[in-house]
């Protein structure tokens, strides 16, 4: 037999064999297979609030393109644990994401102790959108403005509150980051819910309070709110005559600015060409002008981005918020 038609030695083979059967079963190596099955994205929060909307608009868009349902899962509990926890445990095959949000970034110091790390127990896919808080007051209420705000707060620090949600929550620490650089001895008051905030404001039990866009435009647009300054650095759009704090004039709240996020992660340990295929349709889908135009509407900024760069967000937002936490003397739980 011709030594060039000599055929390959069992031995040889098998090995061969199995390495190329694996390369090919692996989804690594075939993102395009991707997915196969429904994916699930889980909430930390219950069904008709802000994250949840956010992200079954995404989800409906993403199902079109990836030919399979994706489907939102409300695990809401101990400020976004419970959801967070189920999906560190997942498997780490793209079909168990998480809506996480600038929480999941400083939650550590909020907590004695998490069942996971809030960065490397994570594989990091995009943000998917930006969002600012407004400083809100009762219609009736004789505060317009930012400067209105500061003087009534100091004139009588004693008689004067600010509502927001749960203490820790996003709308918490931007109120105490306000009256820290303002330099404001207040008490902040916290409530369950944003029904909550806006019932004290209205009965002017608060003075003020810090919500979402979300959360209040509905009163704003319904003349029961008043929005006096958004927390961004820039102007809301769809509020153009409504200033940020730092245009306030004051010196002290030049720099002042609040913002929080919302992004998709998986489990550590993802596959990259599945992160790498989630990142793109994540992209895609807030692209669509249907999605784009809901988001706005919700008062948030469509935004994605790498995995490297949501990754940089949670750092920034740690370090930010650890000193705001700390100054605050808010006590882990």
């Amino acid at each position: 037999m011709d030594r060039h038609h000599r055929p390959l030695r069992r031995g040889f083979l098998s090995p061969l064999l199995l390495a190329l059967a694996t390369l090919l079963a692996s989804p690594a190596a075939w993102p395009q297979a991707f997915p196969q099955k429904p994916v699930k994205i889980v909430v930390g929060f219950g069904p008709g609030g802000l994250g949840d909307t956010v992200v079954r608009t995404l989800a409906q868009k993403m199902a079109e393109s990836l030919g399979q349902s994706v489907v939102v899962e409300n695990a809401p509990g101990a400020g976004g644990i419970t959801a967070a926890s189920m999906v560190a445990r997942a498997a780490p095959d793209g079909y168990t994401l998480l809506l996480v949000s600038g929480q999941n970034a400083f939650s550590p110091y909020l907590f004695k102790s998490l069942p996971y790390d809030p960065v490397d127990s994570f594989s990091m896919i995009s943000t998917i959108g930006t969002f600012h808080f407004l400083l809100v007051a009762d219609k009736d209420s004789p505060l317009k403005t930012v400067d209105d705000v500061v003087a009534a707060a100091r004139r009588d620090p004693a008689h004067f509150n600010i509502g927001t949600i749960s203490v820790g929550s996003a709308q918490h620490l931007s109120a105490r980051l306000f009256a820290t650089m303002a330099g404001l001895d207040v008490p902040i008051v916290p409530f369950k819910s944003t029904g909550d905030v806006i019932a004290a404001l209205r009965g002017r039990n608060v003075q003020v309070g810090m919500e979402t866009v979300t959360g209040a435009l509905g009163q704003i647009r319904g003349g029961s709110l008043r929005a006096i300054a958004t927390t961004g650095s820039t102007r809301i759009g769809f509020l153009p005559d409504v200033p940020t704090i730092a245009e306030s004039g004051i010196p002290a709240l030049a720099r002042y600015e609040s913002d929080s996020w919302n992004g998709i992660v998986a489990p550590a340990g993802t596959p990259p060409a599945v992160v790498r295929k989630l990142n793109q349709e994540i992209g895609k889908a807030l692209q669509s002008p249907d999605v784009r135009q809901r988001f706005i509407a919700l008062g948030i900024e469509p935004r994605g981005s790498t995995p490297e760069a949501l990754k940089e967000v949670f750092r920034k937002d740690a370090a930010k918020w650890r000193v705001v936490i700390e100054e605050a003397g808010i006590e882990k739980q």
